[in-house]
């Protein structure tokens, strides 16, 4: 398969898969849980727990004032995605991993961008901590997507652009 003639529907695909995914999970845990409610999947170590993230990524900001967290998380992933856009338009027809990873970014953003603009909030469920004493920060799958395109990106870097100037034109 010639990847150069699906990169456009490459991206397309991941991207409403995710944002799909994202916005499914999330109206289940609005639907079947209270506000705080927790269910307990892996004792001492996962919960279901249904929280609403005001903030940016981990509880980022969530005490600023409502007046400018809300146009802040709008205007910013919306700034952010055609920054995206343009450097996926950009990239390589061939470079396969730069496109999955920027796509998956792509459909995390706007899976949380839409709970924003819907909600005031991101809907956060996923719970991890350790014997309930130490939490990491509750997050979604538009979180999870986000990371793991981020992490693809990061790899790529360091492992495959061993000059900064050749990955950046290999990238631009």
């Amino acid at each position: 398969m010639k990847f150069q003639k699906y990169k456009y529907a490459i991206l397309a695909a991941i991207a409403v898969i995710i944002i799909v995914l994202d916005q499914i999970t999330k109206f289940v845990i609005i639907q079947r849980f209270h506000l705080g409610e927790s269910i307990r999947v892996l004792p001492e170590f996962f919960n279901l727990t249904y929280i609403r993230n005001t903030g940016a990524a981990f509880g980022l900001l969530a005490t600023a004032p409502p007046a400018f967290r809300g146009p802040f998380f709008v205007i910013v992933p919306i700034v952010a995605l055609f920054a995206i856009a343009y450097i996926f338009r950009k990239i390589p027809k061939e470079d396969i991993k730069l496109s999955i990873a920027l796509s998956l970014v792509i459909g995390g953003a706007i899976g949380n961008l839409i709970d924003r603009m819907t909600l005031g909030y991101v809907v956060d469920f996923f719970d991890f901590h350790w014997r309930y004493t130490h939490h990491f920060p509750a997050f979604n799958i538009a979180d999870s997507a986000i990371c793991v395109g981020v992490g693809i990106l990061t790899l790529d870097l360091l492992f495959e652009g061993k000059d900064i100037n050749t990955h950046a034109t290999r990238s631009l």
